[in-house]
């Protein structure tokens, strides 16, 4: 019997379908909707009716249609496509559809998703359900200084999801993040693809991804902030982390059980898409990632990593052992009920079973801004038991045993030990010097000595200052800006903004916008307040630092805190002098405490634009060895985490240069922090090479 199904006046009769006749279908997410072309006369459809037509989401497609976002490729982009099928990969910037390995889902908040499904993190609401914390964008502060448009104070009401925010002008965004994609990605280093392009991860592409992706998120949020685009400031977290992989530049595209290649224990994460983008847990909200694994009988899901962070009936308590809340019986249209055996709970149950190893990051609040997190990578960890319990709303939620793969480098122990330094007064082992500053600093400086004998570094005395007895004109003359209430993005009369090229240096939350080769700050003769966000590295030190002696290399600096890329650490203080001043003290070999900017720096080989010193108005000298600060104590590596930046401060009156210190990429605590002291095109007369002792893979053996 034949049935006319395409006839809309033609019903079969009940009963009548053959049910042995099984349609060809693929799964709904490897479909793309497409649509005709304007013109109705077609010859496939000769009524003038759109045709129902599925295509992969890589294509081909056919004559006439075009894929809906975020699969478009527009015509340009299709042309320097097929132009890059003919060109090295380290020659050019990649385009073209998106990447199969995209984990597309991990993009798009779940409605009415459970307790598990949008994360782990989640935090009880007036109702006594639970909400994802990350979903409404409470915890990471949708509306926050450094990832939006800078008013901290503007918050997201919970459950009000696509509300429009107060003062919000416009439907669309004005500002392209894509343009500022594509300038960025032309300036890099060509050689990074070529890292990039290896099918298996390393600890170069994984550093390499992230500083990529920090350059383009802070840019993103920096040119709307300055553009007044409120409605599209809102993700410049997610839309760089979006670009990125729609280009794919990524480390780690594939997932797998086990280690992530160039993943260290211990590397911590400020932005759950940067998970994601080393390959460390693909899905940005949910808090359990699976794969599917094959056996002799069915296809079973196996656990490869999980975030704790912290909001859920988590013991958190013991650093080795966490005992971890499945998934699911929460839902913001439901309400709560019992969680269920599927998705991410069954791949921990039958992980425990096969005993496979299971990534575990945990979540932790963000000190320097409570409204954040901070995601450590904890490592390994094995699933030991599993059980169900009533939680606190009176459900049955599975609870998963998890214990720690011995041998591995501590990271959260870390974290809970410096907690009990600071909370609960446990005695530090090594401790010479409560504050080496003796009240200088408004944050006290620990002096630490666990590895040996020695008690403290040679005698001198203690300046956050940098102190010029010689001071000269400006180079050029400075008014100084006249926002008496302080800087703001949007006042385009800013004097100061004008020389920083029409921005403002730092975000609301003291970032470091850009990589420009010389920060222009508010100075002396600006009329705005020291709180001003264009003075950042004027209010001092505001990361808890350490003095600590290392094993190998004399006295090191490191923090007690996490430190962000682009957040500003120290400047070097001390006594600025001249180049003769100089000469004579590298005759008398007591040159280990100068900072000379004259020197041939390394700073990013991501971005060869930024690997020549930074062009300063004028050479700057100065030594720490009788009178300087924290800086004098940072040892030298041929891969640094710190660089630094000449700064020039608004001063009419003299020249008012100083050098200021920033972390490059996230540095964890308890970290050794280190820049590249650069070396001498031609040596002076009784200078000598130093051996390095970095150990890094790039050291360069010897430094001046």
């Amino acid at each position: 019997m034949e049935h006319n199904f395409g006839h809309p006046d033609s019903l079969p009769v009940p009963g009548s379908f053959d049910k042995s006749r099984v349609l060809s279908v693929k799964p709904i997410r490897t479909l793309v909707p497409v649509f005709p072309s304007s013109n109705p006369s077609s010859s496939t459809n000769p009524q003038g009716g759109a045709p129902f037509v599925c295509v992969s989401p890589s294509g081909p497609y056919p004559s006439g249609v075009a894929p809906l976002y975020p699969f478009f490729v527009s015509p340009e982009s299709q042309r320097l496509s097929e132009q890059n099928a003919q060109t090295p990969v380290g020659q050019r910037v990649p385009t073209g559809p998106i990447s199969t390995a995209v984990p597309i889902n991990s993009f798009r908040t779940p409605t009415g998703a459970a307790n598990g499904d949008v994360g782990s993190s989640q935090r009880k609401n007036k109702s006594g359900g639970q909400f994802n914390e990350e979903d409404d964008y409470v915890e990471m502060n949708e509306f926050d200084a450094e990832d939006g448009a800078g008013d901290t104070s503007r918050k997201r009401k919970s459950g009000k999801k696509g509300r429009k925010l107060k003062g919000a002008v416009g439907t669309a965004s004005s500002v392209n993040p894509e343009a500022v994609a594509n300038d960025i990605f032309k300036s890099i280093n060509p050689l990074v693809f070529d890292v990039l392009s290896q099918p298996d991860g390393s600890r170069d592409s994984v550093i390499y991804t992230l500083l990529v992706y920090e350059v383009l998120r802070r840019k993103i949020g920096q040119v709307e902030e300055t553009a007044k685009d409120v409605s599209g400031a809102k993700r410049p977290d997610l839309k760089a982390g979006a670009l990125m992989l729609t280009k794919g530049i990524r480390a780690n595209s594939k997932k797998n059980i086990g280690a992530v290649r160039g993943v260290e224990v211990g590397d911590i994460f400020y932005f759950r898409i940067e998970l994601c983008l080393v390959g460390l847990h693909a899905p940005s909200m949910a808090g359990i990632d699976y794969i599917g694994t094959k056996t002799s009988q069915e296809e079973e899901p196996l656990a490869v990593s999980i975030v704790s962070s912290g909001g859920y009936e988590d013991n958190v308590e013991d650093g080795d052992v966490l005992i971890y809340t499945g998934q699911g019986g929460v839902s913001k249209e439901k309400g709560a009920s019992d969680q269920k055996l599927e998705r991410g709970n069954l791949a921990l149950e039958k992980s425990m079973h096969r005993g496979n190893d299971v990534r575990v990051i945990r979540g932790l609040t963000d000190l320097a801004h409570p409204t954040g997190k901070v995601y450590v990578y904890d490592g390994l960890y094995k699933i030991q038991n599993t059980w169900v319990e009533k939680a606190k709303n009176g459900f049955n939620v599975f609870k998963y045993k998890l214990v720690r793969c011995p041998g591995q480098p501590a990271a959260y122990m870390i974290w809970k030990s410096i907690q009990q330094w600071t909370e609960k007064n446990v005695p530090r082992t090594g401790v010479i010097l409560p504050d080496l500053t003796s009240s200088a600093e408004k944050i006290p400086v620990c002096l630490v000595n666990d590895v040996d004998n020695e008690k403290g570094p040679a005698y001198f005395t203690y300046s956050p200052t940098l102190k010029n007895l010689k001071p000269t004109a400006p180079m050029e003359s400075s008014t100084g800006c006249s926002c008496v209430g302080g800087c703001q993005p949007d006042n385009y009369n800013c004097s100061c903004m004008q020389n920083s090229g029409g921005f403002l240096p730092y975000s609301a939350m003291g970032i470091l916008w850009d990589l420009k080769s010389v920060v222009y700050e508010c100075g002396p003769s600006c009329q705005c307040p020291p709180t001003c966000r264009s003075r950042v590295s004027q209010g001092g030190l505001k990361i808890r630092l350490e003095v600590f002696r290392t094993k190998d290399k004399g006295w090191g600096l490191r923090s007690w805190d996490s430190i962000r890329a682009g957040t500003f650490i120290c400047e070097y203080a001390g006594e600025v002098i001249d180049n003769a001043r100089v000469e004579e003290l590298v005759g008398e070999n007591e040159d280990d405490y100068i900072f000379d900017s004259t020197r041939i720096y390394q700073q990013l080989d991501v971005f060869p634009s930024d690997t020549e010193a930074p062009k300063i108005p004028s050479p700057l000298y100065i030594t720490a060895k009788n009178e300087g600060n924290v800086a004098r104590f940072m040892n030298h590596s041929c891969s640094p985490n710190v660089l630094w930046r000449p700064v020039v401060r608004g001063n009419r009156n003299e020249s008012d240069l100083h050098v200021a210190f920033y972390a490059i990429r996230h540095i964890p605590p308890m970290t050794e922090l280190t820049y590249d002291y650069g070396i001498v095109l031609s040596l002076k007369p009784g200078q000598k090479k130093k051996k390095c002792l970095c150990e890094s893979v790039k050291c360069r053996g010897y430094f001046c």
